[in-house]
């Protein structure tokens, strides 16, 4: 198989689709399978023909009204009647409009909805790699300006520039029917002008929108990284540092935005000439019409009403046209995402992974993250059912990156991962990732609730078996002190707990999924040695009788491990168990004495600072 390029999974920034591509790919959810939605859109269709050609009759009603009045000895019931009809046509003409608007509404809010959906379902199905060099600020700015796009196109592309070129046909019929082709050609040539000088001016100001996207995005995304990242611009004092760089990317946007407002202005002027002049030769025809004795001063009120009426939604036009284009500039960056590559995909027809003791195999293993950098280079083990392995070695031996590969965050360069001798690659992501259990270094929870946190390991699960996972955990008592319980909230990443809090939920949540396969990641070696030994007693619980494997810094966590794995610059150096590894005297015994001496050293650190608070 060709190994691919980065280019791959992220095109080139200057990458854009066509504004037709754009629509074309939102078309199929205006037409949504289900029936009755369809019959919405229908609906939606004849209403808004209704209305336009009502409108088009009220002029003519307003114009029977005034020849009515501006004869004498006319019957007061006829102006009355007319007068009658014309606010009847008012009202029709505007509650089939709002009835349109109710009947789509439905159809428009599922259609955003499920754009929104498959997005969100397609960047979750993206690899680790795409995730890895995202922008979170601004992929989320994106997804929202996306949607919000989506609805303004609906509203009003569907309901405002289809309806007023439906209008403008028939006004210009009906110009040319009553009067002369002159009225009905100086209405259509300034018409014309007015959407060619809009068109234009529109196209060439699309540069200074692009511009404020992307400065606003940037923005968007220092300011969320610097919040989430908070304690550590604190740590260093940065916050002024962070503030400047905030507010580079804030006068970029400003600059961009005095151009496009200025440019706005210009446009605005020139749509404001256009329209007067048209006005004014219509008006200045119908005016020499009366005098000459050819038309009736309703014809004068006619030709001047069915012009504002026009004139009114065109000039809106210009406005509509605009923040379409922006709208689908907005759904263009939103769409592209969905272009992203899926690195990591089910064959089609894949089974699920039929999980029976366990077993978990890799067989010579290598991987790299690029075609230059290769972590792992032949690696071969096996991991026995119900059996401990742990694997060991310096950073950046590549420890982590097995994990990665057993979850298929990434496929293997060459060889094979086995689960009960079935290759990874071949049944679902989904029933894999369910089997394996896992407890990371850094557990980052989401800002919701304890019980909903734990509760993610399985999210069906009733409250009992949450609160019985917190007690095999052991956070059960510390949760019960808390004044919400367990429906206190743990803040942004957890950073309301401590990092043995946190471990502990970590513990609860794969306690709760019931996976036959464990994975613990690093999970104490940021705890100090008191917490890590009430941890480890934890993981001891939650993996007796499964498939486990450890991956570890520290090695006084992996002593009674059945096999020990000490990998180093991608490969597997030393194996076998503590006491056999120690009596080698070889890569493990040197890194146990080193860590033994530090542990002496850190355990009277903590002594010493124990007796500090004590006094």
């Amino acid at each position: 198989m060709r190994r691919r390029n980065p280019s791959d999974y992220f095109p080139p920034t200057g990458q854009q689709h066509s504004d037709w591509r754009t629509i074309r790919t939102l078309l199929p959810y205006l037409w949504p399978p289900d029936p009755q939605l369809r019959l919405r859109v229908v609906g939606a269709m004849l209403l808004l023909a209704a209305a336009k050609v009502v409108n088009v009759w009220i002029p003519v009603l307003y114009k029977h009204a005034v020849d009515a009045l501006s004869v004498r000895d006319a019957a007061i019931v006829v102006p009355i009647g007319v007068v009658l009809a014309y606010g009847g046509a008012r009202v029709m003409a505007q509650s089939f409009g709002e009835l349109r608007d109710a009947l789509f509404a439905k159809v428009g809010q599922r259609a955003i909805r499920r754009v929104a959906l498959t997005v969100f379902r397609h960047l979750h199905r993206l690899a680790l790699r795409f995730h890895l060099d995202r922008q979170t600020g601004g992929l989320s700015r994106s997804i929202e300006r996306g949607t919000k796009g989506i609805e303004f196109l609906l509203n009003f592309m569907m309901f405002n520039i289809l309806p007023t070129l439906l209008e403008i046909t028939l006004v210009c019929g009906m110009l040319w029917r009553l009067y002369d082709v002159r009225f009905a050609l100086v209405t259509f040539l300034t018409i014309v002008v007015y959407i060619g000088f809009t068109l234009g001016v529109t196209e060439w100001r699309i540069k200074f929108r692009r511009t404020m996207n992307e400065t606003d995005q940037e923005a968007s995304t220092k300011a969320i990284d610097s919040l989430l990242n908070y304690e550590t611009v604190k740590y260093f004092g940065n916050e002024e540092h962070e503030a400047q760089r905030f507010d580079h990317a804030l006068q970029r946007y400003e600059s961009a935005a005095v151009v496009s407002k200025t440019t706005l202005s210009m446009l605005n002027i020139g749509q404001g000439v256009i329209i007067s002049v048209g006005l004014t030769a219509v008006m200045l025809m119908a005016a020499y019409g009366v005098a000459g004795g050819k038309m009736k001063v309703g014809d004068f009120v006619l030709v001047n009403t069915y012009l504002i009426q026009l004139y009114l939604p065109l000039n809106f036009l210009g406005f509509v046209y605009r923040e379409i284009k922006q709208s689908l500039i907005d759904m263009e960056s939103m769409f592209v995402l969905l272009t992203q590559y899926q690195e990591i995909a089910d064959r089609p027809g894949a089974p699920a992974l039929t999980v029976r003791g366990g077993e978990v195999v890799f067989e010579d293993v290598r991987f790299g993250y690029g075609p230059d950098r290769e972590i792992l280079k032949g690696i071969s083990f096996r991991v026995a059912s119900g059996r401990t392995v742990a694997i060991v070695g310096p950073s950046g031996a590549g420890k982590s990156t097995l994990s990665r590969l057993l979850f298929r965050f990434y496929d293997v360069t060459t060889g094979r991962i086995l689960i009960d001798g079935q290759d990874i690659r071949e049944v679902t992501q989904s029933s894999l990732r369910a089997a394996i259990g896992i407890v990371p270094q850094d557990t980052v929870l989401f800002n919701d609730t304890v019980s909903y946190n734990i509760a993610y390991g399985r999210p069906s699960a009733a409250f009992d078996e949450v609160e019985q996972a917190a007690r095999l955990a052991r956070i059960h008592d510390f949760v019960c002190s808390l004044p919400q319980g367990y429906a206190t909230r743990v803040g942004e990443r957890g950073l309301k707990l401590s990092g043995g809090e946190k471990q502990r939920v970590a513990i609860a949540r794969t306690i709760l999924k019931e996976p036959r396969i464990l994975l613990f990641d690093e999970a104490t070696s940021a705890l100090d040695t008191h917490t890590e030994r009430e941890i480890q007693v934890s993981l001891r619980e939650v993996s007796r009788n499964r498939t486990t494997l450890v991956i570890a810094h520290r090695l006084s966590t992996v002593v009674d491990a059945d096999e020990i794995l000490v990998l180093e610059q991608g490969r597997i150096v030393e194996r076998g168990r503590h006491d056999t590894l120690l009596a080698a005297d070889g890569i493990y015994a040197g890194m146990w004495r080193k860590q033994q001496e530090t542990a002496h050293l850190r355990q009277e650190l903590e002594q010493v600072l124990e007796e500090k608070e004590t006094v």
